[in-house]
């Protein structure tokens, strides 16, 4: 069973998305979001029962699987199963939840989807955060739960950077997490750290809404078009960074492996 405050195999989380660059040079920008919380276990039953969302199919919003893991197109479970088994978890027995924004009218980019692994008691067993760049790259990062957390305090991570995500952004990073698992509210908070020093803070923020076909119209008339928009500002964020004179790197591989994975004894700090 998966620990959430509400039965519903799924929510939409209506919120913003910000981010603010402290080093080398001073940037913010935030725009409003909306993403799906869902039972991987349960996105065919909840196609089934929206009318306005489909499964692997078009739709005015849709969930497809090739968008995610191995972006082959097969079912999710099985390779979050593998995934977590590699890295020591008894992964057939989790149950898995994934925040992501949804395709609308056949399109989405995801910079970030993050998928809560819960263990048979309840408790949150690991995450994995699934990052993508502009170039049509992914990678992710497995980071393990602490055992011990107080329930309802916040989850604290970290770990370093191994992916590419932006030509304005150092390699050489370390990035720190702490989230709540999603509830009433959301709350995401990541910060980039270069040599021990902050140079970029993103967060996501959101109120629980329930997933049916009334929340999923209001939000197509008060968020259109929502994910071309994702892509649209970050171009646009980038040329202005640009403008500014901000420093391009050169984009690298992608790590040979699809996941970076993080020892199950590793402490968060």
């Amino acid at each position: 069973m998966i620990a959430d405050s509400h039965d519903a195999p799924g929510a939409i989380y209506r919120g913003r998305v910000m981010h603010r660059r402290l080093a080398p040079l001073g940037h913010r920008f935030d725009y409003r979001v909306f993403s799906l919380f869902v039972d991987v276990d349960a996105i065919p039953a909840i196609a089934r029962r929206c009318r306005l969302l489909g499964h692997n199919r078009f739709n005015l919003f849709s969930l497809h699987d090739r968008d995610h893991g191995p972006r082959d197109g097969s079912p999710l479970r099985p390779w979050l199963e593998d995934v977590f088994s590699r890295a020591g978890y008894d992964g057939p027995t989790l149950g898995y939840r994934l925040l992501t924004f949804p395709r609308i009218l056949g399109y989405v980019f995801n910079p970030l989807s993050i998928y809560f692994a819960y263990r048979p008691d309840g408790g949150l067993a690991g995450i994995l955060y699934e990052v993508r760049n502009t170039f049509g790259d992914m990678h992710s990062y497995l980071i393990p739960v602490a055992a011990d957390r107080p329930p309802g305090t916040p989850i604290v991570q970290r770990c370093d950077k191994a992916f590419y995500v932006s030509p304005f952004m150092e390699m050489d990073a370390e990035y720190h997490f702490r989230l709540k698992e999603p509830a009433e509210r959301l709350s995401i908070l990541i910060r980039q750290y270069v040599d021990g020093r902050e140079t970029l803070v993103a967060c996501q923020t959101g109120e629980r809404l329930a997933l049916d076909d009334r929340s999923l119209a209001r939000l197509f008339v008060s968020h259109p078009l929502m994910t071309l928009k994702v892509v649209a500002a970050i171009h646009w964020q980038a040329w202005r960074l640009w403008r500014k004179g901000a420093r391009f790197r050169k984009r690298t591989a992608p790590p040979a492996a699809p996941v970076t994975f993080f020892p199950l004894t590793r402490a968060p700090r």
